[in-house]
């Protein structure tokens, strides 16, 4: 097949392009190419997706599939325009942030509620409004393709840190400020098992919106997994929202953040959605254990540094939490 990615110079566009290739499929990427390098085996087609005619050096060529990570409405609604009538499969990546209701585990795209899209008068997405604007981007794509909705992405070459924190934390052992209570579910899906399933719906012609998240697992099972994969042996140590926020310790991902932590009940179901659906239309997963190790070695290679809380902070917050027991 040839397979255009939009994008295919870091993290997930990186993978793709690199499972394709791998999997014997003729691949371009079309990108400005500043951020990264197209993997060994994949042509690069600089583009600007900001120009009008930004599009113009892939107007001569047909494609058997598309793919898109974009999350600019603007972007989006241009690519559609001028490729998709001369593609034979589409896939755009969306996100499960297209949710409105993130309280209740174990919905899927049948059951769960959409947000509203963002106004037509909106080009660019930001961290506000992510999740319309991908809505929106969506409904630009419209009908007779797959929409791809990850939930957290993981693994070698992630850039945000909010997983890499944990095997890089956990690798140095001793008590860990782990989160507020084991039986929280936690929900990942690595970067090469989203990319090889993005090339299969390519490949099967997989329309229709599906979720691509991982088996969601309490969190004191998914730190023990983190933990074995890597080899380390830690201690956990458990703290209530309530003291969390006291001590401002910050949820999701950042500075001072616990990565992975959202308060509950209204985050229950944020990395706790079904992957029922997606199992069934061939997504296959890894062992998290894997993850971990291949997270750990890429991070420790690339000299990747944790995003979170650092050493001193977290050691404090563990003083001020035996500080509080009897």
């Amino acid at each position: 097949m040839r397979i255009l990615v939009l994008g295919g110079t870091q993290f997930l566009g990186r993978a793709i392009a690199a499972h394709a290739v791998a999997a014997g499929h003729q691949v371009t990427c079309a990108a400005r190419g500043i951020t990264g390098a197209v993997p060994p085996g994949a042509r690069l087609v600089p583009i600007d997706r900001e120009a009008a005619d930004g599009l113009s050096p892939l107007l001569a060529e047909t494609f058997d599939a598309v793919v898109d990570i974009g999350r600019h409405p603007g972007q989006v609604r241009r690519a559609v325009a001028a490729l998709k009538p001369r593609a034979g499969h589409w896939t755009f990546v969306s996100t499960v942030s297209v949710y409105a209701d993130n309280s209740i585990p174990h919905q899927t795209p049948a059951t769960a509620t959409m947000l509203a899209p963002s106004p037509p008068e909106v080009e660019y997405s930001t961290s506000e409004n992510y999740g319309p604007t991908k809505v929106a981007c969506e409904q630009a794509v419209g009908e007779h393709a797959f929409l791809c909705r990850p939930g957290l992405i993981v693994g070698p070459e992630d850039p945000t840190g909010r997983f890499t924190y944990w095997p890089l934390r956990l690798a140095r052992g001793g008590e860990v400020l782990a989160g507020v209570a084991p039986e929280e579910l936690v929900q990942v899906i690595d970067v090469r098992d989203l990319a090889a399933w993005i090339i299969h719906a390519a490949e099967t012609n997989l329309t229709g919106p599906i979720d691509a998240v991982g088996i969601p697992l309490p969190r004191g099972d998914f730190l023990a997994r983190i933990a074995a994969g890597i080899g380390a042996t830690c201690t956990f140590t458990w703290a209530d929202r309530a003291f969390l926020e006291a001590q401002d310790v910050r949820k999701w991902a950042g500075p001072r953040a616990l990565p992975l932590w959202m308060p509950h009940p209204e985050n229950a179901g944020f990395l706790a959605r079904s992957p029922a659906p997606a199992l069934a239309a061939g997504l296959t997963l890894r062992p998290l254990e894997h993850t971990a190790r291949d997270t750990l070695a890429w991070a420790r290679a690339a000299n990747a540094q944790p995003i979170g809380l650092t050493a001193a902070e977290e050691a404090a917050v563990l003083a001020a939490r035996h500080a509080q027991l009897p």
